[in-house]
């Protein structure tokens, strides 16, 4: 078997594993709030531009409105977002976060410290070494974004 193709020297393979172990880590931050890993970063992403369309929330999370719409619709349940059709075009839906959705910012203060602190809790990763993987991997999707 060639090196290549050996499945640990597979960037998408480790990629998938660190995703995969880190979502797993969030579970427990994330179950006192009600929300999933999805639901979560659909809000961080509210907290930082609220009262935006579907589509627009879509394009910044990389989702399809397929996967996007049950996040909304359990978001909505739950009380965190409203979702309202435009008027002009009931194609278009924006999303807002309730009072709830916004408290729930401050609340969640605490969940990227603590996944900060799993990370670097033992000495073989720091948080020089976790600020450097970032920008590295933002790099990463702008070049595999800019080629689609």
């Amino acid at each position: 078997m060639e090196e290549i193709q050996k499945l640990d020297n597979q960037l998408c393979f480790a990629l998938y594993v660190c995703s995969k172990e880190i979502i797993k880590k969030y579970k427990p931050l994330l179950e006192p709030f009600g929300l999933t890993y999805t639901g979560y970063i659909t809000l961080l992403a509210l907290w930082e531009q609220d009262g935006v369309t579907v589509k627009d929330l879509g394009e910044r999370l990389f989702l399809d409105s397929g996967t996007l719409t049950p996040v909304l619709k359990k978001l909505e349940a739950s009380g965190f977002v409203d979702r309202n059709r435009n008027k002009n075009d009931e194609r278009s839906v924006t999303i807002t976060l309730t009072d709830k959705g916004r408290r729930t910012q401050q609340s969640a203060l605490s969940i990227p410290r603590e996944m900060g602190c799993t990370i670097t809790s033992n000495s073989r990763f720091g948080m020089d070494e976790m600020s450097t993987l970032l920008k590295d991997l933002h790099t990463v999707s702008s070049v595999l974004v800019d080629e689609s």
